[in-house]
């Protein structure tokens, strides 16, 4: 079951007119019988219709009492499943979203019309080194105007309220008033009461924290004074609990992702990965296809003269290099060890440019590195034009060892 908006289903709590009827009659012709039998005759008719008239208005009461109550705990029902749906939608799908942000938008957006009255929202992220705050989410808000302000933990009224501890939501019901009592000036005052098109008057604000450390703030925002409850607290409170499992659960995924698919050295992608993303390479007729192999010379040297610490940096720099000035037009990875393959669109005049410049000034640095590297065409034969690129790079290294013996 999933939910799209705020719209309630109350079930059907009345009881249908026989269910009345028993209730009404057997009790009256009980009334009745007790009446006539211990009342005198002359008062048992005046007595049984005041009994009547309080028996009947004491069940239209209760009965009244009893839908309103029975409505209620239908509605808060309905809201806790609501937010269980939310959280077990978001932590199951977590991994189909591109980046954190655009799953922190999606369970912003769920979170506001899970909780009646809620009409904007942001989410803060708390940068705990430079100890500052970012807006990274909004619904109904100018992101934009929003991260002109630049403000600190200590400055937000979730940080006073809970006297720094973040261990509970609050609910401000005069954002005015709260406000002014901040260091933030009267032009960033101004600015987080009305971003948005309604001026916010009541904030629910509530921590994010994931493996004990504050990871942000979720804020839901409302155009009404004292909108949000103690029932409201409670909700979300699950909901940012059941957020940040969500959260740390999409953070985790994604790193098992990067482990399987990226080179944890280089952060290129690793021979896996390059070999699925080829599949959906899509040649194009102006612009033919290469393979570009690379292979270090010196690793070896390197290693052996400096350390594997020295040979580790070298990598890393030339991978920089190559994803600085290929990335993200092009594919390239780390195929194995010291070798390195790019799959790039021409013309192969401007790729032999940027190669030769960049052997350029690898060799300048201290230490130097070299590479060979070897260039085919790729058309439709992936097999063939990777070991004829592949040829060409052994050519080349032969070409300089045979120079080095002359």
């Amino acid at each position: 079951m999933r939910w799209n908006n705020k719209k309630r289903h109350t079930p059907n709590v009345h009881i249908d007119i026989k269910q009345h009827l028993l209730l009404l009659i057997i009790p009256l012709l009980l009334i009745s019988i007790v009446t006539f039998v211990f009342v005198e005759a002359e008062n048992a008719y005046l007595y049984l219709l005041l009994i009547s008239i309080g028996y009947v208005t004491s069940y239209a009461v209760t009965y009244y009492v009893h839908k309103q109550n029975m409505s209620r705990l239908w509605q808060h029902l309905e809201q806790v499943v609501r937010i269980n749906d939310t959280t077990y939608e978001l932590v199951n799908l977590s991994s189909q979203y591109d980046s954190e942000k655009t799953f922190l938008d999606a369970l912003l957006l769920k979170a506001v019309n899970a909780v009646d009255d809620a009409e904007m929202g942001s989410i803060i992220l708390v940068d705990n080194f430079a100890n500052r705050l970012q807006f990274e989410s909004v619904v109904g808000l100018n992101i934009e105007t929003l991260r002109t302000i630049n403000f600190t933990l200590e400055e937000t009224f979730l940080y006073r309220l809970t006297k720094g501890r973040f261990d509970r939501a609050v609910v401000i019901n005069n954002m005015r008033n709260i406000n002014a009592q901040s260091t933030l000036t009267d032009d960033e005052q101004f600015v987080l009461l009305n971003a948005s098109t309604k001026p916010i008057c009541s904030t629910l604000s509530s921590p994010i924290r994931i493996d004990g450390e504050l990871y942000g703030m979720m804020n839901l925002d409302s155009s009404k004074m004292e909108a949000f409850g103690e029932y409201d607290i409670n909700l979300v409170n699950i909901l940012t609990s059941e957020a940040a499992n969500a959260i740390s659960l999409y953070q985790k995924s994604k790193k098992i992702e990067i482990m399987a698919n990226y080179d944890g050295l280089t952060d290129l992608y690793n021979r896996k990965m390059f070999d699925a993303a080829i599949l959906q390479w899509q040649h194009t007729p102006n612009l033919p296809s290469y393979i570009v192999i690379l292979d270090m010379d010196n690793l070896k040297p390197l290693n052996d003269l400096h350390g594997h610490q020295t040979g580790d940096a070298a990598l890393k720099t030339l991978a920089m290099s190559l994803k600085s000035m290929w990335h993200p037009d092009f594919l390239v990875a780390r195929y194995g060890g010291d070798e390195f393959v790019a799959l790039c669109r021409g013309p192969v005049e401007t790729l032999e440019e940027q190669i030769k410049r960049l052997q350029q000034e690898l060799s300048q640095l201290t230490p130097a590195i070299q590479f060979s590297y070897g260039i085919a065409q790729y058309q439709q034969n992936w097999q063939s034009a990777f070991k004829m690129a592949d040829n060409n790079m052994y050519q080349q290294k032969r070409f300089k060892k045979g120079d080095c013996n002359e």
